[in-house]
């Protein structure tokens, strides 16, 4: 994720059932991901590796509900992701919905599939903030990455944003192949008159981890970035907020994996099911419930799956005794299961952890072997297209 812009933080705590040991939060956002559709295909894609089907998708209204019901619980912020959110033809409704209710609206778009009318449209409708992914600031290696030529319709779509008067964020996800032009990444983002850069270095699951080799920067890479980042955010105070995330591996404590499992967020996916986070279905030994059969309050409240790390009864030593333990909340569930083969496991990326040793050799080896081509994010399997990516330039159907 796409990295969500948090506006503000409700931190009002909810009565728990009495099955629910740890005490609840009210979740203040909630990520729409409204369609696995997209013209794109990048090689790092928070998506999950099984991707869904337009015919699997739930339809307008019971998106409006769950949008109403979220709204119930408390939530504050609807950021409409996918895929590609522009790919549903009930984007305008939704986002109407969700404002006439009093949600903050965020829409996640990589902008190629964006009219002029059509903005115009998510502008009247309520909409209130824009965030664009960009690859690169060189065009070629933007389209390979993306693996679509589409790199001057995204620039041309962060015009139109600020046309019409709509607040902008760049997400720059940066790794091995593009952060040599990172400087260049941040000038772009003050000529298009973003409010926000995300740099968001790449995190390793779904499509990300079966392209690691490809992605992981190098030690000497990493600390050149995090000084030119260091230096644009003094020189660019008051022109250009910068968010600057740093690849897990190099880190020596875990982050707040989305402020804690079952605490703060909750992402819906195209299907309708509810999770605790994007990359929650990598835990395939969990059952997630659909909001098409539960109220989302049951679902926060008493599903098994935002129970089963929400808080800290579940965690073992070391993490059990450590005074992080209600910072870090253990670190990633996804990452830790991804690595060890363990979710009860403490996440390799701490330097407490026993399974720190998994990171040794991928980082042992970063810039000593060969890189191995993309592979690219799709639903069927397909042959590239002019050594660029399974798909052409033709939009998906709607």
């Amino acid at each position: 994720m796409s990295e969500l812009e948090i506006k503000q933080n409700n931190s009002s705590e909810v009565k728990p059932n009495a099955s629910v040991k740890e005490k609840l939060q009210i979740p203040y956002a909630v990520l729409c991901e409204l369609t696995h559709r997209c013209p794109l295909s990048c090689p790092y894609c928070s998506n999950p590796v099984e991707l869904e089907m337009k015919s699997k998708e739930i339809d307008t209204e019971t998106w409006k509900r769950a949008l109403s019901e979220a709204v119930k619980i408390g939530i504050l912020q609807a950021h409409f992701s996918g895929g590609e959110p522009t790919a549903r033809k009930d984007l305008e409704e939704l986002i109407q919905h969700a404002s006439s209710i009093g949600l903050y609206t965020n829409l996640i778009t990589s902008g190629v599939l964006i009219t002029e009318e059509r903005l115009k449209k998510f502008y009247d409708a309520g909409l209130d903030h824009v965030q664009v992914s960009i690859q690169d600031t060189d065009p070629e290696n933007s389209e390979k990455i993306a693996g679509y030529k589409g790199h001057a319709k995204k620039l041309h779509t962060c015009g139109l944003i600020r046309k019409v008067g709509l607040p902008l964020t760049v997400n720059a996800v940066m790794h091995r192949q593009n952060l040599h032009n990172l400087k260049s990444m941040i000038d772009l983002a003050v000529e298009l008159d973003a409010e926000r850069l995300e740099v968001a270095q790449v995190q390793y699951y779904g499509w990300a981890l079966k392209n690691q080799t490809t992605f992981s920067p190098t030690k000497k890479q990493l600390d050149s970035a995090t000084e030119i980042v260091e230096k644009a955010r003094v020189r660019l105070k008051g022109i250009l907020a910068i968010d600057y995330v740093v690849p897990d591996y190099y880190a020596k404590r875990p982050k707040s994996c989305m402020g804690g499992w079952g605490r703060q967020f909750l992402n819906i996916t195209p299907a309708g099911k509810v999770l605790p986070c994007h990359a929650a279905e990598s835990l395939n030994f969990l059952e997630f419930d659909n909001i098409k059969d539960k109220p989302l309050s049951w679902i926060w409240e008493n599903s098994d799956a935002f129970n089963r790390f929400r808080g800290t009864s579940w965690m073992p030593e070391p993490c059990q005794s450590c005074d992080r333990k209600e910072i870090d909340w253990g670190g990633c569930r996804c990452q830790a299961f991804a690595l060890t083969g363990n979710e009860n496991a403490t996440d390799p990326t701490c330097e407490f952890s026993p399974y720190r040793n998994v990171l040794d050799e991928p980082l042992s080896n970063v810039g000593k072997e060969e890189i191995p081509e993309f592979i690219y994010r799709k639903i069927n399997v397909r042959k590239p297209l002019n050594g660029i990516g399974h798909n052409s330039n033709k939009s998906p159907k709607s």
